[in-house]
């Protein structure tokens, strides 16, 4: 059973450009919420930051930590690694930090089964619609045409995975998803009364795979 006085960890996740790093960088700014920064074998991309958006390390590297039994969870995301290791999520945890973690839903699976003593809340951030999902796409890889087909053929296997998440949440404003969000995250720590509906969720997900 979770500690009174323990942390609570915060997934997001979603399809590729649906938005879950935004996101999770606006959670990060409320008082008492850490975000879990995920070791990486991709390269960064010219507005991130080493040791702050990810640690980026070869593969090698890599390797070592799943030998050693250092990740909380890993997966294999279009050809590159990630991971999350868990002793500084454990740390932050026993010291009543709130972590947050931007993974994709086989991270999230894992953690999931890992069954850890701590309360554990899930979002799934989903677009508005393809069309605006392959805009967003397009702006953030404008010279690679081939990697906003990859992610769109991804998001169509990504997107059945909403089914598996505690809230599924339309990223369709950035500033009313945050406070949706985070009215929802504050709900489940103080067993407040939750605005969420799911037919809704389940309504726009078959719009987004007709």
């Amino acid at each position: 059973m979770p500690i009174e006085n323990d942390g609570v960890m915060v997934i997001l996740s979603s399809p590729s450009g649906a938005g879950k790093t935004t996101l999770t960088n606006l959670l990060s700014k409320l008082d008492n919420f850490k975000i879990s920064i995920s070791h990486t074998t991709r390269q960064p991309r010219s507005n991130e930051v080493a040791n702050k958006d990810y640690y980026f390390v070869n593969n090698d590297e890599f390797q070592r930590l799943i030998k050693n039994e250092e990740f909380l969870e890993y997966a294999k995301v279009f050809n590159n690694f990630y991971g999350t290791t868990r002793t500084p999520v454990i740390n932050n945890l026993d010291n009543g930090k709130n972590v947050l973690f931007d993974i994709d839903w086989q991270g999230a699976d894992q953690i999931k089964n890992k069954k850890l003593d701590y309360k554990l809340i899930t979002f799934f951030i989903l677009p508005p619609s393809k069309e605006i999902l392959y805009e967003r796409l397009s702006k953030r890889e404008k010279k690679d045409k081939i990697i906003v087909q990859e992610r769109m053929e991804q998001f169509e296997r990504d997107v059945l995975h909403w089914i598996n998440y505690d809230y599924v949440v339309v990223n369709d404003d950035l500033e009313k998803c945050y406070k949706k969000i985070h009215k929802l995250i504050d709900a489940e720590i103080n067993h407040g009364s939750k605005d969420y509906d799911p037919e809704f969720i389940r309504k726009h997900v078959e719009k987004l795979t007709a």
